[in-house]
């Protein structure tokens, strides 16, 4: 049956859910719009602070033109119907602390909201950022019950960021023209394949001597941590909110890029049962296929260590989780 002239025409409009209202959380709210991706909205567990958030992006949709919806919020049910959940909800580290110093408060955090949400987007794909990331993301998986295509973390997109911007700088070249591809856990056992790192084609093996490239190695390691002791309040987040906008990007656009994700493997390089970065191509349903790339020894050997890391802390996690 047709509808008459006078109908009102109703668009269903994409939409992300961001829960966490932080930095981060407010920085990819502002990503998301601003480049015209979804509506957007931003949940908090404080009263007033979301809102006030999405009522500042609103008053500069006339000077960015775009005409995106972000709304505030302190209700999950004002998030139903998203086609992607990102969970950046969490305690953020100080100086001196690691990634795994979050783990207990942060499990809690991320199991509630990651229940929470599911409840009224039970067909999004979740992208989970806050840290231990690797973590995190298998327990929000765990939580949630789904498939391992819709859900996955933000890691690799941003260590590999971070390797590329060190290269530029050492290089004096355009960033752009940089490519490169960090795999395992996001934390001081993460692999940055040095091999597979070019500028504009040109492995960097031919640019930089192996000790420089250490030096790089070892700088993209501790990204996290050098802006951590830098800032002494707080950390990364307008590095973080672009790595997972670009991850929001491929699957609503359905791009198809193969982008380094926290993802859960299923006997993929020799792993099972397990969340660590790897190469994947993300698209509209989400994690689309994992690339298994040629590694050397020492590379599958640092891999596997990594996520032999990480499985520790899921049990750990899961015992906090059990006795709290």
């Amino acid at each position: 049956m047709s509808s008459s002239p006078n109908s009102p025409i109703v668009c269903n409009l994409p939409r992300v859910s961001i829960v966490g209202a932080g930095r981060v959380g407010s920085t990819l709210a502002q990503r998301v719009a601003e480049k015209n991706l979804a509506d957007v909205v931003l949940l908090d567990i404080i009263a007033g602070m979301p809102q006030g958030l999405a009522l500042d992006l609103m008053e500069a949709r006339g000077i960015e033109i775009h005409n995106r919806q972000i709304i505030g919020t302190n209700n999950y049910a004002d998030t139903s119907g998203s086609q992607i959940v990102v969970i950046t909800a969490g305690l953020p580290r100080k100086p001196g602390m690691s990634r795994d110093d979050l783990l207990k408060t942060n499990a809690k955090i991320v199991v509630e909201a990651a229940k929470n949400a599911i409840a009224y987007s039970p067909n999004a794909i979740f992208i989970v950022v806050t840290n231990p990331l690797d973590v995190m993301t298998y327990l929000a998986w765990q939580a949630t019950g789904l498939p391992r295509d819709r859900i996955m973390g933000m890691a690799g997109v941003l260590d590999s960021a971070r390797f590329e911007t060190f290269i530029a700088l050492e290089l004096g070249v355009l960033p752009a023209d940089v490519k490169a591809m960090v795999l395992g856990s996001h934390g001081d056992l993460m692999v940055p394949l040095s091999r597979y790192a070019t500028v504009n084609g040109i492995p960097i093996t031919e640019l930089l001597d192996a000790a420089t490239i250490e030096r790089l190695v070892k700088r993209t390691r501790n990204g996290g941590a050098e802006i951590v002791e830098l800032m002494q309040t707080g950390g990364a987040f307008f590095a973080p909110a672009s790595a997972t906008s670009v991850m929001v990007e491929s699957i609503l656009l359905n791009q198809s890029r193969l982008l380094p994700v926290a993802a859960y493997l299923q006997g993929e390089y020799g792993l099972e049962d397990v969340v660590i970065g790897v190469p994947c191509r993300l698209g509209c349903g989400g994690i689309e296929s994992v690339l298994e790339l040629t590694l050397s020894d020492e590379e599958r050997e640092g891999l596997h260590t990594s996520a032999q890391s990480v499985r520790q802390n899921i049990e750990r996690s899961q015992e906090i989780i059990r006795n709290s």
